[in-house]
């Protein structure tokens, strides 16, 4: 930082001082979470099923695969949640997406980072149909991928998947009815193609609950010429957890 820019710095942290970003607590960091916070966090990861990454309660052995997979093996090549979806993780999503925190796409970005696979090519945030990101002014998913991509150094490619219609709030919606709602939504065009061809991609998104979304994006991308899709999340919905 430049001398000149030091008071200004100083100044400004006095006014705003980094807080927790699930409670607001005052801290010394920026991106932080206070002892409260982070203990509510469920951090996730092994042991999980080898082909969707959902957790496991213990270690099934290597290569262990759950019942959902082996009756349904995924298209994707996992699941990577920073954390499962609870009261904090939910907070932190929210005040992202509707209340304006864009610096909390770079906390969520931090926590997905040990979970960004050694392969990846290319980062592609899952899309949102214009009218809501000109309502709302940004694509949640979009920040979070270019945080990522300014730690990870792998590129993001925000138009390689494109939101061809708006769909419904998929709040409440079940799994069937969430499938059905963004049926035909995605596209991918055809000047991204060749941009894909080959590439490992890591799908961003904020939150993962029935993956209709995340599986409507992986077909395309797998169609369009990908060599494999891994989604990458900040939470992810566990058993009956509801969702917003």
């Amino acid at each position: 930082m430049s001398p000149l820019l030091r008071p200004l710095h100083f100044v400004a942290g006095l006014a705003l001082p980094p807080r927790c970003p699930g409670c607001g607590t005052v801290m010394a960091e920026d991106h932080v979470f206070c002892a409260a916070c982070f203990g509510a966090l469920r951090f996730l990861g092994p042991p999980w099923c080898a082909a969707c990454h959902v957790p496991f309660e213990y270690d099934r052995g290597e290569g262990a695969v759950c019942g959902a997979c082996l009756a349904y093996p995924p298209r994707h090549a996992g699941v990577r949640a920073a954390v499962a979806y609870g009261a904090v993780a939910r907070t932190v999503a929210l005040r992202l997406k509707y209340g304006g925190r864009t610096a909390f796409a770079t906390t969520v970005a931090r926590q997905m980072a040990r979970w960004l696979p050694e392969d990846a090519d290319l980062l592609v945030p899952v899309p949102l149909h214009r009218w809501r990101i000109w309502s709302r002014g940004f694509n949640q998913a979009g920040l979070i991928a270019q945080a990522l991509s300014r730690t990870s150094g792998v590129p993001t490619d925000l138009t390689a998947v494109v939101r061809r219609k708006a769909t419904p709030l998929l709040r409440g919606l079940g799994a069937r009815d969430r499938a059905r709602a963004v049926s035909g939504a995605f596209a991918v065009p055809p000047a991204a193609r060749p941009r894909l061809r080959g590439k490992a991609v890591v799908l961003i998104d904020d939150v993962h609950t029935s993956g209709a979304t995340s599986d409507g994006c992986t077909r395309l991308l797998l169609r369009a010429g990908a060599a494999n899709v891994t989604i990458l999340c900040w939470a992810r919905v566990l058993g009956e957890a509801p969702a917003d």
